[in-house]
Protein backbone atom coordinates (compact mmCIF):
# COMPACT_ATOMS: atom_id res chain seq x y z
CA UNK A 1 0.00 0.00 0.00
CA UNK A 2 1.27 3.48 -0.46
CA UNK A 3 2.22 5.43 2.07
CA UNK A 4 -0.24 8.61 3.70
CA UNK A 5 2.57 11.41 1.51
CA UNK A 6 2.54 9.70 -1.58
CA UNK A 7 -1.37 9.19 -2.04
CA UNK A 8 -1.65 13.14 -0.87
CA UNK A 9 1.30 13.87 -3.75
CA UNK A 10 -1.21 12.15 -6.52
CA UNK A 11 -4.27 13.85 -4.53
CA UNK A 12 -2.55 17.25 -5.30
CA UNK A 13 -1.69 16.38 -8.95
CA UNK A 14 -5.11 14.97 -10.10
CA UNK A 15 -6.50 18.23 -8.44
CA UNK A 16 -4.07 20.83 -10.66
CA UNK A 17 -5.59 18.52 -13.47
CA UNK A 18 -8.90 19.48 -12.67
CA UNK A 19 -8.09 23.22 -12.64
CA UNK A 20 -6.68 22.76 -15.65
CA UNK A 21 -9.52 20.77 -17.25
CA UNK A 22 -11.95 23.28 -15.69
CA UNK A 23 -10.43 26.36 -17.18
CA UNK A 24 -10.24 24.83 -20.75
CA UNK A 25 -14.26 23.72 -20.59
CA UNK A 26 -14.75 27.24 -19.81
CA UNK A 27 -12.55 28.98 -22.79
CA UNK A 28 -14.24 26.27 -25.09
CA UNK A 29 -17.99 27.22 -24.02
CA UNK A 30 -17.12 30.79 -24.53
CA UNK A 31 -15.90 30.85 -27.48
CA UNK A 32 -18.83 27.96 -28.64
CA UNK A 33 -21.13 31.04 -28.45
CA UNK A 34 -19.08 32.93 -30.68
CA UNK A 35 -18.80 30.54 -33.06
CA UNK A 36 -22.67 29.59 -33.09
CA UNK A 37 -22.89 33.48 -34.01
CA UNK A 38 -20.83 33.80 -37.12
CA UNK A 39 -22.49 30.52 -38.30
CA UNK A 40 -26.28 32.47 -38.17
CA UNK A 41 -25.01 35.70 -39.16
CA UNK A 42 -23.62 33.31 -42.36
CA UNK A 43 -26.62 31.48 -43.29
CA UNK A 44 -28.46 34.09 -44.72
CA UNK A 45 -25.37 35.14 -47.18
CA UNK A 46 -25.20 31.44 -47.95
CA UNK A 47 -28.43 30.91 -48.96
CA UNK A 48 -28.94 34.27 -51.11
CA UNK A 49 -25.91 33.50 -53.23
CA UNK A 50 -26.88 29.92 -53.81
CA UNK A 51 -30.22 31.07 -55.14
CA UNK A 52 -28.18 34.12 -57.55
CA UNK A 53 -25.99 31.21 -58.54
CA UNK A 54 -29.23 29.49 -59.26
CA UNK A 55 -31.15 31.80 -61.53
CA UNK A 56 -27.91 33.15 -63.24
CA UNK A 57 -27.45 29.74 -64.59
CA UNK A 58 -31.15 29.07 -65.60
CA UNK A 59 -31.19 32.37 -67.40
CA UNK A 60 -27.81 32.01 -68.65
CA UNK A 61 -29.02 28.58 -70.62
CA UNK A 62 -27.00 26.37 -72.58
CA UNK A 63 -24.30 28.85 -72.16
CA UNK A 64 -23.26 27.48 -68.84
CA UNK A 65 -21.42 24.56 -70.35
CA UNK A 66 -18.80 27.28 -71.47
CA UNK A 67 -17.64 28.35 -68.11
CA UNK A 68 -14.39 25.85 -67.67
CA UNK A 69 -15.95 25.50 -64.00
CA UNK A 70 -19.13 24.27 -64.69
CA UNK A 71 -17.88 21.67 -67.45
CA UNK A 72 -18.10 17.99 -65.80
CA UNK A 73 -15.86 15.65 -67.11
CA UNK A 74 -16.31 12.65 -68.89
CA UNK A 75 -15.41 10.08 -66.17
CA UNK A 76 -14.74 10.58 -62.62
CA UNK A 77 -10.93 8.70 -61.74
CA UNK A 78 -9.60 10.94 -59.67
CA UNK A 79 -11.19 12.13 -56.79
CA UNK A 80 -9.67 15.32 -54.23
CA UNK A 81 -10.75 14.24 -50.68
CA UNK A 82 -10.83 17.82 -48.33
CA UNK A 83 -10.62 16.42 -44.51
CA UNK A 84 -11.12 19.37 -41.78
CA UNK A 85 -9.44 18.51 -38.80
CA UNK A 86 -8.18 20.69 -36.16
CA UNK A 87 -5.01 22.04 -34.98
CA UNK A 88 -5.04 20.61 -31.64
CA UNK A 89 -6.33 17.82 -30.05
CA UNK A 90 -8.40 17.36 -26.48
CA UNK A 91 -11.54 17.00 -28.10
CA UNK A 92 -12.51 13.62 -27.89
CA UNK A 93 -12.99 12.02 -31.43
CA UNK A 94 -13.51 15.32 -33.11
CA UNK A 95 -10.10 14.36 -35.11
CA UNK A 96 -9.79 10.61 -35.18
CA UNK A 97 -14.03 10.25 -36.80
CA UNK A 98 -13.00 12.26 -40.00
CA UNK A 99 -9.78 10.38 -40.36
CA UNK A 100 -11.77 7.26 -40.20
CA UNK A 101 -14.03 8.51 -42.54
CA UNK A 102 -11.44 10.49 -45.05
CA UNK A 103 -9.83 6.54 -44.82
CA UNK A 104 -12.66 4.90 -45.41
CA UNK A 105 -13.87 7.02 -47.91
CA UNK A 106 -10.80 6.44 -50.16
CA UNK A 107 -10.62 3.19 -49.59
CA UNK A 108 -14.38 2.90 -51.53
CA UNK A 109 -13.69 4.59 -54.48
CA UNK A 110 -9.75 2.86 -54.68
CA UNK A 111 -11.92 -0.45 -54.77
CA UNK A 112 -13.24 1.05 -58.15
CA UNK A 113 -9.90 1.53 -59.53
CA UNK A 114 -9.94 5.35 -58.94
CA UNK A 115 -7.21 7.26 -57.77
CA UNK A 116 -7.88 9.62 -54.56
CA UNK A 117 -5.78 13.15 -53.94
CA UNK A 118 -5.92 14.24 -50.61
CA UNK A 119 -5.95 17.93 -48.97
CA UNK A 120 -6.30 18.24 -45.51
CA UNK A 121 -7.23 21.55 -43.37
CA UNK A 122 -5.65 21.06 -39.39
CA UNK A 123 -2.36 20.11 -38.44
CA UNK A 124 -3.73 16.91 -36.98
CA UNK A 125 -4.98 16.05 -40.71
CA UNK A 126 -1.79 16.80 -42.21
CA UNK A 127 0.27 14.87 -39.76
CA UNK A 128 -1.84 11.91 -39.06
CA UNK A 129 -2.31 11.51 -43.03
CA UNK A 130 1.77 12.11 -43.71
CA UNK A 131 2.01 9.26 -40.75
CA UNK A 132 -0.03 6.58 -42.86
CA UNK A 133 2.11 7.20 -45.52
CA UNK A 134 -0.31 9.33 -47.72
CA UNK A 135 0.90 11.99 -49.98
CA UNK A 136 -1.17 15.33 -49.16
CA UNK A 137 -1.49 17.77 -52.11
CA UNK A 138 -2.71 20.54 -49.91
CA UNK A 139 -2.11 21.65 -46.04
CA UNK A 140 -3.90 24.36 -44.61
CA UNK A 141 -3.24 25.00 -41.00
CA UNK A 142 -3.19 27.47 -38.27
CA UNK A 143 -6.84 29.01 -38.40
CA UNK A 144 -9.36 26.22 -37.58
CA UNK A 145 -9.85 27.85 -34.23
CA UNK A 146 -10.96 31.29 -35.98
CA UNK A 147 -11.24 30.67 -39.22
CA UNK A 148 -11.11 33.69 -42.24
CA UNK A 149 -13.06 34.06 -45.16
CA UNK A 150 -9.56 34.13 -46.67
CA UNK A 151 -8.58 30.95 -45.65
CA UNK A 152 -11.90 29.53 -47.41
CA UNK A 153 -10.67 31.46 -50.65
CA UNK A 154 -7.58 29.98 -50.77
CA UNK A 155 -8.48 26.28 -50.24
CA UNK A 156 -11.09 27.38 -52.95
CA UNK A 157 -8.56 28.62 -55.25
CA UNK A 158 -6.44 25.46 -54.64
CA UNK A 159 -9.38 22.72 -55.48
CA UNK A 160 -10.72 24.84 -58.91
CA UNK A 161 -7.50 25.03 -60.10
CA UNK A 162 -7.09 21.39 -59.46
CA UNK A 163 -10.59 20.84 -61.15
CA UNK A 164 -10.27 23.10 -63.95
CA UNK A 165 -6.47 21.76 -65.26
CA UNK A 166 -8.10 18.52 -65.04
CA UNK A 167 -5.68 17.09 -62.72
CA UNK A 168 -8.99 15.91 -60.31
CA UNK A 169 -12.33 15.17 -61.60
CA UNK A 170 -14.23 15.18 -58.46
CA UNK A 171 -13.91 17.01 -54.86
CA UNK A 172 -15.64 15.38 -51.55
CA UNK A 173 -15.27 17.46 -48.49
CA UNK A 174 -15.64 15.81 -45.11
CA UNK A 175 -15.87 17.84 -41.73
CA UNK A 176 -17.75 17.64 -38.48
CA UNK A 177 -21.06 19.24 -39.14
CA UNK A 178 -22.67 21.28 -35.88
CA UNK A 179 -25.80 19.90 -34.11
CA UNK A 180 -25.12 21.18 -30.81
CA UNK A 181 -22.27 21.21 -27.96
CA UNK A 182 -23.18 17.51 -27.39
CA UNK A 183 -23.63 16.53 -30.95
CA UNK A 184 -21.42 16.65 -34.10
CA UNK A 185 -21.68 14.51 -36.82
CA UNK A 186 -19.31 13.55 -40.08
CA UNK A 187 -20.67 15.14 -43.32
CA UNK A 188 -19.48 14.02 -46.34
CA UNK A 189 -20.73 16.15 -49.25
CA UNK A 190 -19.93 17.01 -52.65
CA UNK A 191 -17.92 20.09 -53.80
CA UNK A 192 -17.06 20.21 -57.49
CA UNK A 193 -18.44 19.54 -59.58
CA UNK A 194 -20.68 21.88 -58.72
CA UNK A 195 -23.88 20.24 -60.71
CA UNK A 196 -23.79 17.56 -57.69
CA UNK A 197 -22.75 20.06 -55.38
CA UNK A 198 -24.66 19.02 -52.09
CA UNK A 199 -22.48 21.59 -49.63
CA UNK A 200 -25.43 23.83 -48.85
CA UNK A 201 -28.60 22.61 -50.44
CA UNK A 202 -29.70 20.63 -46.92
CA UNK A 203 -28.97 23.87 -45.03
CA UNK A 204 -30.76 26.06 -47.36
CA UNK A 205 -34.23 23.99 -48.95
CA UNK A 206 -36.10 26.44 -45.94
CA UNK A 207 -34.79 29.38 -47.23
CA UNK A 208 -35.28 28.38 -51.03
CA UNK A 209 -39.10 26.91 -50.34
CA UNK A 210 -39.86 30.36 -48.97
CA UNK A 211 -38.57 32.02 -51.82
CA UNK A 212 -41.33 33.49 -53.71
CA UNK A 213 -39.77 36.21 -56.53
CA UNK A 214 -37.84 33.09 -57.90
CA UNK A 215 -39.79 33.22 -61.36
CA UNK A 216 -39.74 37.17 -61.46
CA UNK A 217 -38.41 38.29 -64.69
CA UNK A 218 -35.17 39.31 -64.18
CA UNK A 219 -32.96 41.65 -66.69
CA UNK A 220 -29.07 41.06 -66.12
CA UNK A 221 -26.52 43.48 -67.11
CA UNK A 222 -24.06 42.59 -67.91
CA UNK A 223 -25.27 39.26 -69.18
CA UNK A 224 -26.02 36.30 -66.60
CA UNK A 225 -22.77 34.69 -68.31
CA UNK A 226 -20.70 36.98 -67.05
CA UNK A 227 -22.46 37.40 -63.67
CA UNK A 228 -22.26 34.19 -63.34
CA UNK A 229 -18.45 33.22 -63.91
CA UNK A 230 -18.38 35.71 -61.36
CA UNK A 231 -20.83 34.45 -58.89
CA UNK A 232 -19.08 30.52 -58.84
CA UNK A 233 -16.33 31.41 -57.54
CA UNK A 234 -18.13 33.36 -54.35
CA UNK A 235 -20.42 30.26 -54.07
CA UNK A 236 -17.42 27.84 -53.69
CA UNK A 237 -15.89 30.01 -51.08
CA UNK A 238 -18.78 30.61 -48.83
CA UNK A 239 -19.65 26.65 -49.60
CA UNK A 240 -16.09 25.96 -47.83
CA UNK A 241 -16.40 28.44 -45.44
CA UNK A 242 -19.39 27.18 -43.76
CA UNK A 243 -17.87 24.01 -43.42
CA UNK A 244 -14.45 25.67 -41.73
CA UNK A 245 -17.26 27.58 -39.15
CA UNK A 246 -19.27 24.02 -38.91
CA UNK A 247 -15.88 22.21 -38.09
CA UNK A 248 -14.86 25.05 -36.04
CA UNK A 249 -18.30 24.90 -33.75
CA UNK A 250 -17.88 21.39 -33.91
CA UNK A 251 -14.45 20.86 -32.41
CA UNK A 252 -15.72 23.65 -29.15
CA UNK A 253 -18.37 21.81 -28.86
CA UNK A 254 -16.69 18.17 -28.27
CA UNK A 255 -13.09 20.02 -26.22
CA UNK A 256 -15.94 21.63 -24.02
CA UNK A 257 -17.62 18.23 -23.52
CA UNK A 258 -14.29 16.05 -23.24
CA UNK A 259 -12.70 18.57 -20.81
CA UNK A 260 -16.02 18.30 -19.03
CA UNK A 261 -15.95 14.66 -18.53
CA UNK A 262 -11.77 14.62 -17.93
CA UNK A 263 -12.71 17.10 -14.93
CA UNK A 264 -15.64 14.58 -13.71
CA UNK A 265 -13.16 11.76 -13.84
CA UNK A 266 -10.75 13.65 -11.91
CA UNK A 267 -13.59 14.43 -8.86
CA UNK A 268 -13.47 10.58 -9.54
CA UNK A 269 -10.21 9.51 -8.53
CA UNK A 270 -10.02 12.11 -6.46
CA UNK A 271 -12.68 10.88 -4.09
CA UNK A 272 -10.75 7.34 -4.58
CA UNK A 273 -7.41 8.45 -3.73
CA UNK A 274 -8.88 10.31 -0.42
CA UNK A 275 -10.62 6.80 0.30
CA UNK A 276 -7.37 5.59 -0.23
CA UNK A 277 -5.30 8.26 1.80
CA UNK A 278 -7.77 7.70 4.82
CA UNK A 279 -7.09 3.67 4.43
CA UNK A 280 -3.36 4.31 4.79
CA UNK A 281 -3.72 7.02 7.70
CA UNK A 282 -6.00 4.36 9.67
CA UNK A 283 -3.26 1.52 9.00
CA UNK A 284 -0.68 3.47 10.12
CA UNK A 285 -2.09 4.52 13.18
CA UNK A 286 -3.45 0.89 13.74
CA UNK A 287 0.47 -0.15 13.33
CA UNK A 288 1.64 2.88 15.97
CA UNK A 289 -1.09 1.94 18.30
CA UNK A 290 0.40 -1.94 18.05
CA UNK A 291 3.56 -1.15 18.27
CA UNK A 292 2.80 0.80 22.10
CA UNK A 293 0.91 -2.24 22.71
CA UNK A 294 3.53 -4.71 22.57
CA UNK A 295 6.20 -2.29 23.92
CA UNK A 296 4.08 -1.57 27.14
CA UNK A 297 3.57 -6.25 27.13
CA UNK A 298 7.63 -6.92 26.85
CA UNK A 299 8.06 -4.21 30.08
CA UNK A 300 5.35 -6.74 31.72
Amino acid sequence: MASQRDVKNRIDSVKNIRKITRAMEMVAAARLRRAEQRIAHLRPYAGAIRRMTRQAAEAAGGEVGQLPILQQHESEQTIAILLVTADRGLAGAFNSQILRAGLRTAAEYESDGRDVTFYASGRRGVSSLSFRGREVAGSYTGFTERPAYADARDIAADLMAAYVDGKVDRVDILYNGYVSPLVQEVRRETLLPLQEATILESADDEDDDEETGHNALVEYEPGPEEILERLIPDYVEISLYRALLESTASELGARMTAMRNASQNAAEVIDDLTLEMNRARQAEITQEIMEVVAGAEALV
